[in-house]
């Protein structure tokens, strides 16, 4: 690479630091991966395969949890879900030919949409926290690279996923609210209540501070990242 091509490549780097750039980029992916319908069919498939892991994971334990706390119990296969909801909705956009920024919005989308990606971000990110606390216990168990490096890729794939739903979704300040509110009661029903997803260790209030962090973060990047209901561009 010549230093000419350095300078320019360091320039485009420098213009993602503008959000109408980044919103751009943002649009092109979304498109490239969603606009098809063999793309989106894909990914459709492939958030069906991680919904089946999640459900696998959590159905040996969902007998001790009172039914009606399930989703919030088993947060991550209920984070692909919505995610996967969200995702059918743009089907009859991309049958009809018309891009993705262009799906029609509503004020039941918005809440879908803004619970949807606060979700998969936060427990997309929890276990860089959960697994990392129990580093070697968990890198030492008979299975490590499915409940620590699957476990792990399978996790931040919901983060990658979750990034494309500002290119057609939107949000409110109840949307915003209703994410906040379910991330607190997470974390109070985990780590106050003792309905904590499966670990090879017993968490403590290091692991519940940081998942709260995790979920206030996620409701900023949320507030961020999607365009308001009633925004026209």
């Amino acid at each position: 690479m010549t230093r000419s091509d350095t300078s320019d490549w360091l320039r485009s780097l420098g213009r993602l630091r503008r959000a109408a750039v980044r919103r751009r980029v943002r649009d092109a992916i979304a498109e490239e991966l969603l606009g098809t319908p063999r793309s989106l069919a894909v990914v459709l498939g492939f958030t069906a395969f991680m919904l089946a892991v999640g459900i696998g994971y959590y159905a040996p334990t969902a007998g001790e949890v009172p039914v009606a706390l399930w989703p919030l119990y088993a947060d991550s296969a209920v984070a692909v879900a919505l995610g996967g909801i969200a995702l059918l909705s743009l089907v009859p956009t991309v049958r009809r030919g018309d891009s993705v920024t262009d799906a029609p919005t509503s004020r039941g989308l918005a809440y879908l949409q803004t619970v949807a990606f606060v979700w998969l971000v936060q427990f997309g990110l929890w276990p860089l926290i959960s697994l990392n606390l129990a580093f070697g216990e968990y890198v030492a168990a008979p299975d490590a690279w499915i409940y620590y490096w699957g476990v792990l890729g399978t996790h931040l794939c919901f983060v990658g996923l979750a990034l494309l739903f500002p290119a057609f979704g939107r949000t409110t300040r109840g949307a915003l609210g209703l994410a906040l509110a379910l991330a607190v009661g997470n974390v109070a029903l985990d780590y106050g209540a003792g309905y904590h997803p499966p670990l090879l260790y017993e968490p403590g209030l290091l692991l519940a501070g940081a998942t709260l962090a995790i979920g206030v973060g996620s409701v900023w990047l949320a507030n961020r990242s999607f365009r308001r209901l009633d925004e026209n561009i």
